[in-house]
């Protein structure tokens, strides 16, 4: 479409002044235009209209680039302000000449710019000579600037699973938290055993560690349909039963996914208040390797966290997050679902308040890593801590204000893709794990995955007691272990009704400051 100038209209802008001299800020545009204001600007300097249609031509047709080219545009004699000089002007702009001297001057160039068939002059919108020459200018630039090396582009995707490692990923992740199944977590440590056997005065031998072991995987057919995986410890992975079958046959029999625990503990985090990471991704691919081999399907990697007055700190939050992340990539490449498990402890006074915001900000740090990575979601586990008070805080929450809570900083961070939320005690009582699941999965939110249990001590804790390592009380003590399975296979489903044994065994606390596996 043609241009239209009206030499009267206020709204052109003044001329550029007449070229002072040497190049640089305000040499002359012969040669350094572009477009319309180059091509005038090189006609007049052999012999066009003079400096002043030169100027004005430039100002009507090439006052972008002018200014694009670095020199100082006018400003009228009247600018006042802070910084202006004596005659209101900025330092190294010139004064504009008159109003209607500038208008003499617009007019002067529009004259000569319809002359020289460089402005439209009618409605067609034919381009005239000035114009084919913009556009063929143009061209080269925008093909230029589109194959510019370091140009921002968003990263490619390489692939790192096929269809086939995606599908078997994801279908051992929904067949362990199928409706009503959850995780027996038996994968603590010789150390952490230590601990458990010297409870009820039994010595912590391997012999004995096997026996307490025998007496939860022992369980009869009635935990196939509140089970659907088991970690297990290394030691436990190649342990055997009374009748020599191996425990990791024993669980598959029943149609139970076995796990391992792969990590290799937490260690001090230099610099920070008494933080920590966790160690064991070196030489990890090949002992997911090799433990895919000997039947695990999936496996557990845990990360502590603490809240006090200034923890977490971000470098604690982000290390974790990439370790985890590493762990997970890992364990995908060798077709093991990762369960990623960060734990926030529930030492300290802090409310329910706080701990819902400090779980908040790191999930989402550890799915903005396990994104980085190129981690698969749908094969993959959560295992955080619920949101609740710290253990010494002196408000006491209802087990639906605890739910709220723990679904909602779940919907703030973790995506849909992820097909299970299994949930560690993290010191509760028996009973009180299971009451709050049960709130949880009755909480009147949408929650897009499966909300579930992956309980060690709060599946084990009367079982333990009731066994006492004494061989005439294995059976008594499987039942016990059997009777909290089926109570959170119901709570996982929201159907528990509560036991009323508060005050009993399943009542105690199991809370243990500083817990380590």
């Amino acid at each position: 479409m043609g241009l239209f100038l009206c030499p009267d209209s206020p709204l052109l802008p003044p001329p550029l002044p007449p070229p002072p001299g040497p190049a640089g800020v305000g040499e002359p545009l012969s040669g350094r235009g572009q477009g319309q204001g180059a091509q005038v600007g090189r006609e007049d300097a052999t012999g066009g209209e003079g400096p002043t249609a030169q100027g004005a031509t430039c100002q009507a047709a090439g006052h972008q680039g002018a200014l694009s080219r670095g020199r100082a545009p006018w400003v009228p004699a009247e600018a006042t302000g802070p910084g202006r000089g004596k005659a209101g002007r900025r330092k190294g702009q010139a004064v504009a000449p008159p109003l209607e001297e500038s208008r003499s001057s617009a007019a002067a160039a529009a004259s000569l710019l319809r002359a020289r068939g460089q402005l439209g002059v009618g409605g067609g919108g034919t381009i005239t000579g000035g114009q084919k020459h913009q556009k063929q200018t143009a061209a080269p630039s925008a093909a230029a600037s589109t194959s510019t090396p370091g140009a921002a582009t968003m990263p490619h995707q390489y692939p790192a699973l096929t269809a086939e490692q995606k599908k078997e990923l994801s279908d051992i992740a929904l067949r362990i938290v199928a409706p009503g199944k959850g995780i027996l977590a038996a994968d603590e440590s010789v150390g952490s055993m230590s601990k458990r056997l010297s409870q009820i005065g039994v010595e912590n031998t391997e012999e004995n560690r096997r026996l307490y072991r025998q007496v939860l995987l022992s369980a009869d057919s009635r935990i196939n349909k509140c089970i659907g995986g088991v970690i297990f410890f290394h030691e436990t992975l190649y342990q055997k039963g009374d009748d020599g079958t191996p425990f990791v046959r024993t669980v598959q029999d029943k149609g139970i996914v076995v796990g391992i625990k792969v990590d290799k503990g937490v260690v001090p985090l230099a610099g920070t208040d008494g933080e920590t990471t966790t160690q064991g991704l070196d030489g990890l691919s090949e002992r997911c390797a090799q433990y895919k081999k000997d039947g695990a399907d999936f496996a557990k990697w845990r990360c502590v966290l603490k809240i006090g007055e200034h923890t977490p700190s971000a470098l604690a939050i982000l290390e974790n997050a990439n370790v985890l992340a590493r762990y997970a990539s890992i364990c995908q490449q060798n077709g093991i679902v990762p369960i990623v498990e960060p734990e926030i402890l529930p030492d300290g006074d802090h409310d329910l308040k706080r701990c819902q915001y400090v779980t908040e900000k790191v999930l989402a740090a550890v799915y903005k890593a396990l994104s980085d990575h190129h981690v698969y979601l749908e094969g993959t586990l959560l295992k955080p801590n619920m949101v609740t008070p710290g253990h010494a805080c002196p408000t006491k929450y209802s087990a639906e204000e605890i739910a709220m809570a723990t679904v909602s900083a779940l919907r703030r961070t973790v995506p849909p893709a992820v097909p299970g939320v299994t949930f560690l005690s993290g010191g509760q009582s028996e009973e009180e794990a299971s009451i709050n699941l049960n709130a949880i999965n009755r909480c009147p939110l949408v929650r897009p995955w499966a909300l579930t249990f992956s309980y060690g001590r709060a599946l084990q804790a009367s079982a333990l007691s009731t066994w006492r390592g004494q061989r005439e009380n294995e059976s008594a003590a499987t039942e016990e272990f059997v009777k909290r399975a089926e109570v959170n296979g119901l709570a996982a489903q929201g159907k528990y009704e509560g036991s009323g044994e508060d005050a009993g065994a399943a009542g105690r606390s199991l809370y243990i400051a500083n817990h380590a596996y």
